[in-house]
């Protein structure tokens, strides 16, 4: 066994990334606190090729340094929007056909290993503040709500690492399908 080359895992430059089809998913960022989430959910949507980030509220936008200490340049390969507060944001994806789902732990809620990723347009999937969630406001604008099956004590699991288990999720879906 060796590790591959950077060569060798034979990515394609931002110009080629540019050009190449995105899976149709929005991560909409409902007020995150930490721009070292915001860094890294910039590098999960590089790593799946997702459509873009929504950058809302008090979530930090590039250039932040803390941003750019984890996305390590997916700032300027993803697609990104800032918007004053989340719900102009859901107003925008609802006007493009998007369906909206938080990745939140509500009722009644979705298994996010039970939901189908639409044949026709995206889904916007809203991820909230590392201490209080998605805000009611916003939840109440959702078609519906997407929970990780937890079997710990803990009960949640880190913004961009939750934001990452459902890009996975929906990623794997949508390449299957072709």
């Amino acid at each position: 066994m060796k590790k591959l080359s950077m060569q060798e895992l034979g990515r394609p430059s931002a110009e080629a990334f540019s050009q190449q089809s995105k899976i149709p998913l929005v991560l909409v960022l409902d007020n995150i606190r930490s721009g070292l989430n915001v860094g890294s959910l910039f590098r999960t949507a590089d790593a799946f090729a997702l459509e873009a980030l929504y950058l809302c509220g008090i979530t930090a936008c590039p250039p932040h340094r803390e941003i750019l200490k984890t996305a390590l340049g997916s700032t300027e390969t993803v697609s990104w929007t800032a918007f004053e507060n989340t719900t102009d944001a859901l107003h925008d994806l609802r006007e493009k056909g998007f369906q909206i789902w938080a990745l939140e732990q509500s009722t009644p809620r979705t298994w996010l290993n039970e939901f189908l990723m639409p044949q026709k347009n995206g889904v916007a999937l809203v991820l909230g503040n590392e201490v209080d969630g998605v805000d009611n406001d916003v939840l109440a604008l959702c078609d519906g709500a997407l929970e990780i099956p937890q079997f710990g004590t803990k009960h949640s699991l880190n913004v961009a690492v939750a934001g990452g288990i459902a890009c996975w999720e929906m990623a794997k879906q949508w390449h299957q399908k072709d």
